[in-house]
């Protein structure tokens, strides 16, 4: 209901408040270039209204399903596939699955796109891997949108709210997608962290390696790398990338990745972030510079102490929790370090509590 300069002018004011005296500077909020449509991972549970078959977000809090909740934000494509399989799933006579109960076929959809290519996975949560039909499911599905280029079974008997299973099974094309970003091609499973509006990931990136200004002599850490996209990029300003994330398949990705684009200068260790900056500090390794971009939980007070330890020159925080951001800053103080400036990045147009913001600190 807030115009968007409002909006914009809401958020930069939270970030000003959670940094005072952390960041000396708090620069401008960067705006999204799309403001509308711009999810290129798209969610939707499924459940029943009576007879009827509904899909959409959940309310906050609750696992009630608001009706095609969210279409403002979502990508056009992924909500009209959504439709499609909603519509398919009738006609295929699919239960659909109920948390009380635990009983049920399909518990819910997920559609990721690629702006910069076009190519589009729809991830069809389910609780079991026979599927009647299902060649014919795909060939109509595929029929009603041809830009569909894999399709993914996963399989979910959790009780948790978890949206995904361990166990996938691709019934369409390759089982994942290629996007391009900033000149570089990435690899996106269903499992992948991958940043939701491309457009403003650029921005984000760009500020992130503008205010790091590494050299071409510089080892730098990437911590908590996902599938390796801002580590790769990084790579073009500076001499050797060491990427650490605990997820075998985004770093199976991140290595595909590397390989994809002829990265020669990065690295992608499996292991938690902490775990290795750790065991880094006692080996008294040499790192110029270390980014990191933590869950929303931030990260750690280990991993605080270990750059303590390794003292790496800079030190770029993306962050996609200001309160978390600014509970870490305050370790990294403590540890010898200095907030320089900040920078706010709009990356959720119309979600009032959520804003990135990347930060530099630098040894005392």
């Amino acid at each position: 209901m807030l115009s968007y300069d409002k909006e914009l002018e809401l958020k930069q004011k939270r970030v000003e408040s959670l940094l005072d005296g952390l960041v000396p500077c708090v620069e401008p909020i960067i705006r999204s270039p799309q403001k509308e449509y711009y999810r290129n991972k798209v969610h939707a549970a499924f459940g029943m209204d009576g007879k009827k078959i509904i899909y959409g977000t959940y309310k906050e809090g609750t696992h009630k399903i608001i009706p095609e909740g969210g279409k403002l934000l979502e990508n056009k494509k992924a909500s009209a596939i959504i439709a499609s399989i909603a519509k398919l799933a009738s006609e295929y006579r699919m239960t659909i699955y109920d948390e009380r109960s635990r009983r049920g076929f399909l518990r819910r959809v997920l559609v990721r796109t690629a702006d910069g290519t076009g190519e589009i996975l729809v991830v069809l949560v389910v609780t079991d891997f026979m599927f009647p039909g299902k060649k014919n499911f795909v060939k109509k599905l595929t029929g009603l949108h041809p830009e569909i280029t894999s399709i993914v079974m996963n399989i979910n008997r959790r009780t948790d709210s978890m949206i995904l299973g361990d166990k996938s099974e691709t019934i369409y094309g390759r089982g994942f997608i290629v996007d391009e970003l900033l000149g570089l091609k990435f690899r996106i499973s269903c499992e992948s962290f991958y940043q939701i509006n491309h457009d403003q990931c650029e921005n984000l990136y760009s500020k992130a390696l503008e205010y790091a200004a590494f050299s071409k002599e510089d080892s730098i850490i990437d911590a908590y790398c996902g599938t390796g996209t801002i580590g790769i990029y990084a790579s073009k300003f500076c001499g050797k990338v060491t990427g650490v994330e605990l997820n075998s398949k985004a770093v199976a990705d991140a290595q595909e990745n590397i390989h994809k684009n002829a990265i020669k200068n990065v690295r992608v260790i499996k292991g938690d972030a902490t775990e290795f900056m750790k065991v880094a500090a006692i080996r008294h390794e040499k790192y110029e510079g270390v980014i990191l971009d933590p869950p929303r939980e931030g990260t750690t007070p280990e991993f605080v102490e270990s750059c303590k330890t390794l003292c790496p020159s800079k030190i770029v925080y993306i962050s996609c929790n200001p309160e978390t951001l600014a509970r870490d800053l305050r370790l990294f103080l403590k540890a010898g370090f200095k907030g320089i400036k900040a920078t706010p990045v709009d990356m959720f147009p119309g979600v009032e509590q959520h804003v990135e913001t990347v930060v530099l600190l630098a040894k005392q």
